[in-house]
């Protein structure tokens, strides 16, 4: 539920409060002098004695006429309750997230391996560019499209989560994986068409070269950013024996001269991620290089909110009248 602000227009009228103590005063001070003073031989006979109920209500005309001027003082301060919004108008950007599901993304150079800090990061990405439109293509020796551009990026990151290598037929499509982003995204109205693509290694297989879908990118002027993943030189690597999961090292083998050319020919820029601090400034630094432009116009609508103040204070005016000619008429 949302509370709505409340302001004062006039707050200078609260200082008129400051007379309704002198009044109780100068009240309290006539209601003793009116007093008479009785002497009595003896209180026997008002023993038990209690006050009628005209008696108890001898005070109450001028509590209510105490209220009723508190009413009418903030309301001559004019409370006004204020609700906004905006109106957001933006240029949205289309990106298409490929990522690398081959057996070598099980490497756990990256915690708790390369596969899992892809998922954390990429999700991570998408909560942050809530205006734009993200589909996602996965690959390893075929690709294909896990979820189409959309806006409802609970389901993306749903299908993100579900991710897992095996999934595919074994291998690396690099090519295969940006034709598929790029045919995905190619139709796209968005003023700004960008690719993320993740690897961590080199085509191995797949009728498209990358070079092939990086020149396809460039004619339907999409911007690819490519990240390869993995450490220098040698990463750790589970593999099943006859006594279990043990771990071996492996040589780490990205094609980083085919990323850098896709990545500068269409205008992205090549990232190399060694560590998973290392992922998530590149997400970072990509999301800072495409900002989706938003025009934001605000508006605010006041109303004043006096109206049930003076019915209060008329209220309690005809109360405090009616009590003083009916039932405490002859109270002196």
């Amino acid at each position: 539920m949302i509370i709505p602000e409340v302001t004062f227009a006039q707050k200078y009228f609260f200082l008129l409060l400051l007379v309704l103590p002198v009044m109780i005063g100068i009240y309290i001070f006539l209601n003793r002098k009116r007093q008479t003073n009785l002497r009595f031989s003896s209180f026997e006979n008002f023993t038990g004695y209690k006050p009628t109920f005209r008696q108890r209500l001898k005070h109450l005309p001028f509590i209510l006429w105490c209220i009723a001027c508190t009413a009418v003082i903030i309301a001559l301060a004019r409370p006004q309750s204020t609700s906004g919004g905006q109106n957001v108008t933006t240029e949205g950007i289309d990106i298409v997230m490929a990522l690398d599901l081959s057996a070598s993304m099980l490497a756990e150079d990256l915690k708790p391996n390369r596969i899992e800090a892809a998922k954390k990061v990429a999700r991570e990405f998408i909560d942050g560019r809530p205006t734009d439109r993200i589909g996602l293509v996965v690959f390893s020796g075929e690709s294909f499209t896990q979820c189409p551009i959309t806006s409802d990026h609970s389901v993306l990151n749903n299908l993100i989560g579900g991710l897992q290598s095996g999934m595919l037929a074994d291998g690396t499509a690099i090519g295969e994986g940006l034709a598929t982003a790029v045919n995905r995204i190619k139709s796209s109205k968005a003023k700004s068409k960008v690719i993320i693509l993740l690897t961590d290694g080199v085509n191995n297989v797949g009728e498209v070269s990358p070079q092939t879908a990086g020149d396809i990118a460039k004619t339907f002027n999409i911007r690819v950013y490519t990240i390869g993943v993995g450490t220098q030189g040698m990463a750790p690597y589970p593999v099943r024996t006859p006594f279990g999961v043990q771990t071996q090292m492996v040589p780490v083998d990205i094609d980083e001269a085919t990323l850098k050319a896709i990545s500068a020919e269409t205008g992205g820029k090549y990232f190399r991620a060694t560590r998973t601090s290392e992922l998530k400034e590149i997400y970072s630094e990509i999301d800072k290089m495409e900002k989706t432009k938003i025009d934001v116009t605000e508006f605010r609508n006041k109303s004043e909110e006096f109206y049930p103040l003076i019915m209060l204070a008329l209220l309690c005016l005809a109360i405090e009248r009616l009590l003083r000619y009916t039932i405490l008429k002859t109270l002196p």
